[in-house]
């Protein structure tokens, strides 16, 4: 074993030291790297420090001269200011230098006229005393002359003046209340105008008959039932005819009173869409659209009421007013005709200072008695008027709906407003129809009358009677006396016949030469 022991042992120690030399040496080649990655660190370090040096000194220089630019900014803007504020003063100098001079120059022409008027003064004073001793002498004169001492001229002086004084004063009068009758016809003309200009409504011309849709004509038998006991039980109730013929698909109710008119078409096409009609159904039907009725009369009077923005209304005022609804007055619709009264009536009395608000009141309210004539006796107007009375409504709109049409108080003027209003949504053109009979003979009396003038050829009533258009001959009249025939065909318009608006008359006259070609 020993001869093995010692190379063992020597190979253990060369093998130790060659590790310690290759430490040594792997320690040595760190120490330098480190040494040269710590140069470089350093480098990059300064660099990046001058680099930031540099970037430091680039934003200071920048700040450096975005301060100066600001600066010169702000001295210029104040340089600016101070000029504007020297030359204000400038301008404010001259200016009170410019009102010291018309200072000075007024008081000068202040002395002068102060100077003229104290001259004047003298000079009237100075008159006077001459013209009080002229006086005098002429008094004195007079009273030699005439005889007669200071007290008996001075009344004989003062009679003379009275009596002229008198007949001046009645000219005057004479001649203010010319001025003053023109001023209001043409006023009261504007503000007519004005209004009806403002309010303009159309009005439905109601007529006695509806008629009622039925899907086949085996429904008319239905209606009719056996032996005609549906038909009577249903006119019995209704208080209408009920008319059933040829006519396809159509069945005919007629009546004066609108409203059970209206109540039969309603019940009867109820009638008609639930499939069951006897005497016992018939009678339930009607009773139920005769309450259906009520509430929308009573609807139709509050919108009525809202509408003209009339409030404080007793309940069976706005059920009359609902009523009017289904009243008509020369197939003219009465609430229609009572709302527009109302709108004409406010703005007629807004436009001469009185109070619009009562004004449509009593307008709304002025025909109030068409709803319940059938129930009393007497004309309308007496007749609303004691409804309203019953009804607290104010005497003013008591006094209109009682003599809106004649016994006008002067004392209220309400009344001739409500009147005023009243004639004009009556006899506007549209608001009343006329009868075809009617319409054909006002027609032929426009066409006749403007025929028999010497000189027309032709006549022509055109826009239902609101314009006529003559032709007149060439031959027979010349420019001056086709307007002279103009005026006095207009003119007989006025006295032979009597129509609403106005009627214009146009007269053609023309020359015509014809020659042929060949």
């Amino acid at each position: 074993m020993e001869p093995y022991v010692i190379p063992i042992a020597i190979t253990l120690v060369a093998s130790v030291m060659l590790t310690f030399v290759a430490i040594k040496g792997l320690d040595h080649l760190r120490r330098k790297d480190a040494e040269s990655e710590a140069r470089q660190i350093v480098e990059r370090a300064e660099q990046d420090a001058h680099a930031r040096r540099r970037e430091v000194e680039l934003e200071l220089k920048e700040m450096v001269i975005q301060q100066k630019a600001e600066g010169e900014k702000e001295l210029r803007k104040l340089r600016q200011e101070l000029h504007e504020r020297e030359r204000m003063l400038d301008k404010r100098q001259d200016a009170l230098e410019k009102q010291a001079d018309q200072l000075q120059k007024q008081e000068k022409i202040v002395e002068g006229t102060q100077r003229k008027l104290t001259e004047r003064i003298q000079d009237t004073n100075r008159r006077k005393e001459e013209l009080a001793k002229l006086l005098d002498l002429q008094r004195q004169t007079l009273h030699e002359l005439s005889g007669l001492n200071r007290d008996e001229a001075t009344a004989r002086l003062l009679e003379t003046l009275r009596t002229e004084l008198s007949r001046e004063v009645g000219a005057v009068i004479l001649k203010h209340e010319r001025q003053m009758n023109e001023v209001c016809e043409e006023k009261s003309r504007e503000i007519l105008l004005t209004a009806i200009q403002r309010f303009a409504a159309a009005h439905t011309a109601e007529t006695t008959t509806s008629t009622v849709d039925i899907p086949n004509d085996e429904m008319k038998g239905r209606i009719i039932g056996r032996e005609g006991r549906n038909i009577r039980a249903f006119e019995k109730a209704t208080g209408v005819d009920v008319i059933i013929d040829d006519t396809p698909g159509v069945v005919i109710v007629s009546g004066f009173d609108m409203i059970r008119r209206e109540a039969a078409r309603i019940a009867l096409n109820k009638l008609i869409a639930d499939g069951r009609i006897h005497p016992s159904r018939i009678e339930e039907i009607v009773a139920e659209t005769t309450r259906e009725m009520e509430r929308y009369i009573q609807r139709v009077g509050e919108e009525a009421r809202q509408e003209v923005d009339v409030h404080s209304l007793h309940e069976r005022l706005v059920n009359l007013l609902g009523r009017l609804q289904f009243r008509t007055s020369y197939s003219q619709n009465v609430l229609r005709h009572s709302i527009e009264v109302a709108f004409l009536a406010g703005m007629i009395a807004d436009e001469i200072g009185l109070d619009g608000r009562l004004a449509r009141r009593c307008g709304l309210l002025h025909d109030i008695g068409k709803a319940a004539d059938h129930e009393a006796e007497g004309g309308h107007p007496k007749i609303g008027a004691d409804l309203l009375k019953r009804y607290g409504e104010p005497p003013e709109v008591i006094q209109a709906a009682a003599g809106h049409h004649d016994d006008l108080h002067l004392d209220n003027p309400y009344t001739v407003i409500v009147s005023a209003a009243d004639a004009c949504s009556a006899s506007r053109p549209g608001a009343r129809r006329e009868t075809l009979e009617r319409y054909v003979k006002r027609m032929e009396e426009l066409e006749s009358i403007a025929s028999s003038f010497h000189g027309v050829d032709q006549a022509y009533a055109i826009q239902a009677g609101r314009e006529l258009r003559v032709l007149v001959s060439s031959k027979e009249t010349t420019d001056e006396s086709a307007a002279k025939v103009c005026r006095e065909i207009a003119k007989a318009f006025e006295e032979r016949l009597t129509f609403p608006g106005e009627i214009k008359v146009t007269v053609l006259r023309e020359t015509r030469h014809t020659e042929v070609a060949r």
